[in-house]
């Protein structure tokens, strides 16, 4: 059988947001303000907490204008606390240059299964000499610890049994919320990311069980977004006006231009794939004036393939998966990308693109139940479609 139908990605897609209402609070919880009381304070919003790990400052408010100019400054940020009462370390690395300039902010792991978002920022900063900069740049590689300690997408809440919450969805947090994510969400929020950045990049990957290509989720209609994004030479860029709960939507409903690089598969190093979108932050790192040296590569070089819509084909039946097309090969409305069979080996679906466009993503496991995303296909409509949702 044949599915060309055009399937409302809300309909299929599991829905784990949590409504970030409002501006998030700046009340601390009972406990978290209990620590604070007897922290040090630094002018410029510094607040170490007393403790140390490995050798490292524990601090649960940072002001990146306080720490030594030309220096490298690794520390923790505390965030919410777990079951046992003691809390979610997030480790932080601070890159602040010799002169005043642009700061900007590259955050990765808000979800634990993308382990090319953190290696990928690892390596960025790694190439970084603040004796040679101006401004500052701040890594922060963890944020959703309890998801990265097992390899898991989502945060193990244990507020009602076991409950896994997508932490972005849940951005910018809420100190006072009724689920530790959220208040984790907003801790960083307030006391982290907002005052100390002009600029965020945060690096993601696709989704476990789905082959991505290198892409971004970018405003292109915000002059500034589009300016970076295009630095990067990768395959493609998702033109999304972005939607409650992501972090760089949040950070831009505040001024703080932000967008969303995303490099390829979850639970694993794609080591090809990494040095296109280190290269690209280097170029948005010279862009603001941040190091000086040469553009290397950018998306004009690759030929971007910029796209407004995305639209998924819907597994209709259980079995095994073969697709007929690999990422980014440009496919035309009716042409067929998938065959299904079930265990005896009959073909029991036949899948084909309901549009003209370009693969953006590919079901990595070779089984699918009904209603599991086969595919993403990028598109361009002569009009935006609105808000569209992407397991990012």
């Amino acid at each position: 059988m044949t599915d060309q139908r055009s399937t409302d990605r809300r309909d299929f897609m599991r829905a784990t947001t949590l409504a970030a209402v409002g501006a998030a609070s700046s009340v601390m919880s009972s406990n978290h303000a209990a620590a604070q009381t007897a922290a040090t304070k630094l002018p410029g919003g510094t607040v170490y907490t007393g403790s140390t790990v490995d050798g490292k400052p524990v601090v649960s408010a940072l002001g990146i204008a306080d720490l030594e100019a030309g220096k490298v400054h690794r520390l923790f940020f505390r965030g919410v606390e777990g079951p046992s009462g003691q809390p979610w370390l997030v480790s932080v690395t601070v890159m602040r240059g010799t002169s005043p300039g642009k700061r900007i902010t590259l955050t990765s792991g808000v979800h634990g299964d993308e382990m090319s978002s953190i290696y990928a920022v690892q390596a960025i900063i790694n190439g970084l000499d603040p004796a040679a900069m101006s401004g500052a740049v701040m890594a922060i590689f963890d944020i959703s610890r309890p998801a990265i300690e097992s390899m898991n997408r989502r945060w193990p809440n244990s507020g009602r049994g076991t409950d896994l919450v997508d932490m972005n969805r849940v951005w910018p947090g809420d100190e006072n919320a009724p689920s530790a994510p959220a208040r984790h969400a907003g801790l960083l929020f307030n006391h982290l990311i907002r005052p100390n950045s002009d600029y965020v990049l945060d690096f993601h990957t696709g989704a476990t069980g789905l082959d991505a290509a290198d892409f971004h989720l970018a405003k292109m209609d915000v002059p500034e977004i589009k300016a970076m994004a295009e630095l990067f030479p990768i395959s493609q860029i998702f033109d999304n006006p972005g939607y409650p709960g992501l972090l760089s939507d949040a950070l831009f409903k505040v001024g703080i231009p932000a967008f969303t690089p995303e490099i390829g598969s979850a639970r694993k190093l794609d080591l090809a794939m990494i040095p296109r979108f280190v290269e690209g932050t280097m170029n948005v790192l010279r862009l603001h004036g941040i190091i000086k040296s040469p553009m290397g590569r950018t998306g004009r070089d690759t030929n971007v393939f910029v796209a407004n819509g995305l639209m998924p084909v819907v597994a209709t039946s259980g079995g095994i998966v073969e697709h007929l097309t690999k990422l980014t090969d440009n496919v035309k409305s009716g042409q067929k990308i998938a065959i299904q069979r079930n265990i005896f080996g009959e073909v029991v679906a036949e899948y084909t693109s309901p549009i003209d466009g370009q693969i953006g993503g590919l079901r990595s496991d070779a089984t699918s139940e009904p209603g599991n995303v086969l595919a993403f296909i990028l598109s361009n409509r002569p009009t935006s479609g609105g808000v569209e949702l992407y397991p990012e």
